[in-house]
């Protein structure tokens, strides 16, 4: 493994670490925000930040290669968090958490049709998100009945089908050859302003006093440079080394790291069942991203 793909793999398990974290911000910020209102902040906050970071304009070639940056905004920024805010009103959130990990799947499936540049899907990667399903299953559930509702279900697998469109958008993108900060900046841009007709659909209110309230401001910071403006930059840095299909499979364990800092944040207990779920989950994850070819016996 050379330096520039070990590069890529830590920068894709730095960003899953920040944005298996992000729950608590979130569970902070409900308190006084709509969702909405916490989508708009963040990304706002995380674009003014790579405005400053990076001010230079992209030079973009033509009308296809801006298009495709709009589209990765649509998908990637306003669409994938609304859908799947919406879905969190309509079913419970351990079958959100666990719809969206099948994520990585439609990548796989969509790069192996549209993109002739990725790997050939091998056994051990179907063989991974089996075990890595049945991991956060017992992760997302720990011993709750199950409780199917069709709204919501059907609004979270919209949600992972659009990310894994973003995440063929962004390999896209990083073909471009421009800089990542800047793409990113550009993705950010076209998001908020898709994601501007939403605001006065849903209930947001612009309340000043709330956001430089200090436990909320820190917590929108945090959101904004980290989960949105870092991640995304890493993210997208990622998806441009390894490709979309070994990107997207880190999301397999973005369960494992809620699991995990609730137990160290919140205090929560861990059982069995999540412990055995997340030892499946970080298998499932290493056999995906194996790339050791399955040998057939010989008669």
């Amino acid at each position: 493994m050379d330096k520039k793909t070990t590069t890529g793999h830590i920068t894709a398990l730095v960003t899953i670490m920040i944005w298996g974290t992000t729950f608590i911000s979130t569970k902070i910020l409900l308190a006084d925000f709509t969702p909405i209102e916490i989508l708009f902040f963040r990304f706002l906050l995380g674009l003014l930040v790579l405005i400053i970071i990076y001010p230079k304009r992209l030079k973009i070639k033509d009308k296809k290669q801006e298009l495709t940056f709009a589209a990765a905004g649509l998908c990637g920024i306003c669409l994938y968090y609304l859908l799947e805010n919406i879905a969190l009103t309509y079913t419970m959130a351990s079958n959100v958490g666990i719809i969206i990990s099948v994520a990585p799947f439609f990548t796989a499936v969509l790069s192996h049709v549209f993109l002739k540049t990725e790997e050939k899907l091998k056994v051990q990667f179907f063989v991974g998100f089996v075990v890595a399903m049945i991991g956060i299953c017992l992760i997302s559930f720990n011993g709750k009945e199950l409780e199917l509702n069709p709204i919501g279900d059907i609004l979270a697998v919209a949600a992972a089908l659009v990310w894994a469109v973003y995440s063929l958008l962004t390999r896209k993108i990083s073909s471009y050859g421009l800089n990542t900060i800047g793409t990113t900046r550009k993705i950010f841009t076209y998001g908020i302003l898709f994601m501007l007709p939403f605001l006065f659909v849903f209930d947001f209110n612009l309340d000043v006093q709330k956001v430089i309230k200090p436990e909320y401001a820190l917590n929108l910071i945090y959101l904004g440079l980290g989960a949105s403006a870092l991640c995304f930059v890493t993210w997208n840095y990622a998806v441009g080394v390894l490709g979309t299909v070994k990107t997207s499979v880190y999301i397999y364990i973005v369960p494992v790291i809620t699991a995990t800092s609730s137990v160290i944040v919140l205090k929560e207990k861990i059982t069995w069942i999540a412990a055995i779920g997340i030892g499946l989950t970080l298998i499932g994850l290493f056999l995906s991203e194996s790339k050791l070819k399955l040998r057939k016996r010989g008669k």
